[in-house]
């Protein structure tokens, strides 16, 4: 009787992690879109839980750099160059205001400084990328991180289902969505899945603005080490950003490297799906009740502010 009990309580240990590999392996499938595959995590999270939570945020992190490389062989560097160029005056405008306005909101909301200053950083530049690499310059707390991290996530997730509902129904061109959502979703991953679902021309101009942008992370990370008087701070710079350009410069003039370059964004894009798995997977219960209202209010105000102010920006200057 007792080690029938044992049998069962290891089937009932195993059952989740049977149930999370098997879901995992659906968001490979071509039929899963990137949406779809966020909700999936997240729908685990709430209900069976995440078993694997220890290493997950670290494949996220590794599977969400090869996604980004990946797409660089499907982009030409021309056009590449072209919409860095348009992106340019609205990311310098947007990321002064947002961490401007983070600053104001912080002290109005009486967050503590530092989860204040990475909500901030992560809604203006790349979400969760921003706050593990300001983070240690600010000597950011566990609970500083964790909290400002479920905000940008939470709020990234949604960005991908409105975002795209929205550009329909303002029936933006693909040149304004793109620019659009670079400027004002969070993270990488939603940037490219929301772009990835409008259209393949807003995905080439969506991720190269989008890391084109996440490159303000050095002189932002230089700033804060003045704000926070922290010399000792390290900045982690995000490498994977060049050879995303690199891949993109094969693609463009090595003409054996484009022949396989619909195959490489291809695994790109399903890598991406996985991505956008784990991260619905990381959003549980405990992540939400941790979070607090006022750094949410914060995060919540901020996300309302550049996605507006982008948006009528690019109406009345992109066409």
């Amino acid at each position: 009787m007792q080690l029938q009990k044992t049998g069962h309580t290891r089937e009932a240990l195993h059952l989740p992690k049977l149930i999370f590999i098997v879901a995992a392996a659906a968001t490979l499938l071509p039929v899963v879109q990137p949406p779809v595959a966020l909700l999936l995590g997240l729908a685990l999270a709430q209900t069976t839980g995440n078993p694997f939570a220890h290493i997950t945020p670290k494949i996220t992190h590794w599977l969400l750099q090869l996604s980004v490389i990946g797409l660089g062989f499907g982009m030409n560097a021309h056009a590449a160059l072209q919409a860095g160029k348009t992106g340019f005056l609205f990311t310098v405008i947007s990321i002064a205001g947002t961490l401007l306005l983070g600053v104001i909101s912080g002290r109005l909301l009486k967050i503590e400084k530092g989860t204040s200053h990475l909500i901030a950083c992560g809604t203006a530049i790349c979400g969760g990328s921003a706050i593990a690499a300001i983070s240690p310059v600010i000597k950011a707390g566990e609970k500083q991180i964790s909290v400002a991290l479920g905000i940008v996530f939470l709020l990234n997730s949604l960005a991908l289902f409105v975002f795209p509902a929205v550009g329909h129904w303002l029936n933006l061109s693909q040149q304004q969505f793109g620019l659009w959502s670079a400027i004002a979703i969070h993270d990488t991953s939603s940037v490219v899945g929301a772009a990835n679902k409008y259209g393949e021309t807003a995905l080439q101009i969506a991720t190269t603005v989008k890391l084109s942008r996440a490159l303000w992370i050095m002189p932002v990370a230089f700033i804060t080490t003045l704000l926070f008087r922290n010399s000792s701070g390290k900045i982690k710079i995000p490498w994977f950003i060049g050879l995303f350009l690199l891949a993109m410069i094969l693609n463009t003039w090595v003409p054996a490297v484009a022949t396989v370059g619909p195959f490489l964004v291809h695994s790109a894009k399903t890598a991406l799906s996985l991505t956008l798995f784990l991260v619905g997977a990381g959003l549980t219960r405990q992540a939400f009740r941790g979070i607090g209202w006022q750094p949410l209010l914060q995060g919540i105000v901020l996300w309302i502010c550049i996605s507006a102010g982008a948006l009528l920006a690019i109406l009345q200057l992109v066409k």
